[in-house]
């Protein structure tokens, strides 16, 4: 590590994120796995509507900072669920960090989810639902059911600024094009996908400003600590001209359920 516990800290704290300045600079670090989880729930957070008590289910969680972050900034019960993470980790995680009342950590496959429908008031999910959800029958055969008509669901995904014309990469990325890429998405696509459904209401589709300049910065602030190279020079280069974050919201119609 080149900066010190000062220079770590002035690094992550950004305007556009005042409450996820406030964690522990090495303790954000260690446990993301991928970029700023508490930069993408934040985001997220400050355009749903959230309050105190509600039960929210934090889709794909990884190491739970991200429902560690909700439960304490917004005075939630989370439950952390992850396929890749064991949830024993987790609840390590959760209770370092004061919240074992808030937060429940679940080990689930996001197609085999342990939860009675309705059982939420919101769902989340940061930098994982284009694993899952791209599917056609995802949200109506597996999501949606599990809150209660009205309630919001909110995701932030890596994404698209617009589709691409054709089943090529940009050129200037052709060289660091992963096939991953191929599930990421624009804001339009995201609403069309969901709103095709007639189970949801979109409220919100759009890109977070800046995304891409987060992207960069997280990745470089971890790789600099782990003293390995950058994963994102294709993010850098491109600028914002492709790739950024997409982020969604919508609101479960008051229908009756679907099945699943």
């Amino acid at each position: 590590m080149t900066r010190t516990r000062q220079e770590l800290t002035e690094a992550l704290r950004l305007d556009e994120f005042p409450r996820s300045a406030k964690y522990d600079p090495e303790w954000v670090i260690e446990n993301l796995m991928g970029p700023n989880a508490l930069w993408l729930a934040e985001s997220l957070a400050g355009v749903m509507k959230l309050e105190p008590g509600m039960r929210v289910l934090d889709m794909g969680c990884g190491r739970a900072i991200s429902s560690i972050f909700l439960a304490k900034e917004f005075d939630l019960e989370v439950w952390a669920t992850d396929l890749w993470i064991d949830a024993s980790d987790n609840l390590e995680r959760i209770r370092d960090a004061g919240v074992e009342k808030q937060v429940i950590p679940v080990h689930a496959d996001a197609r085999s989810l342990p939860f009675a429908h309705e059982f939420f008031d919101a769902i989340v999910s940061m930098d994982a639902y284009h694993y899952f959800g791209t599917d056609d029958l995802y949200l109506g055969g597996h999501f949606a059911h599990l809150v209660k008509p009205g309630g919001q669901i909110g995701i932030v995904v890596p994404g698209f600024v617009r589709e691409l014309p054709s089943a090529e990469p940009p050129s200037h990325l052709q060289h660091s094009w992963y096939s991953d890429f191929w599930s990421f998405h624009d804001p339009d696509w995201w609403r069309r996908h969901w709103e095709r459904s007639g189970l949801v209401d979109v409220e919100l589709a759009d890109m977070i400003p800046d995304g891409w300049k987060h992207w960069v910065a997280s990745d470089e602030i971890v790789a600099e600590w782990q003293n390995r190279d950058s994963d994102s020079d294709d993010v850098r280069l491109d600028a914002g001209r492709t790739l950024g974050f997409t982020r969604m919201v919508a609101r479960r119609r008051l229908a009756k359920r679907s099945r699943g």
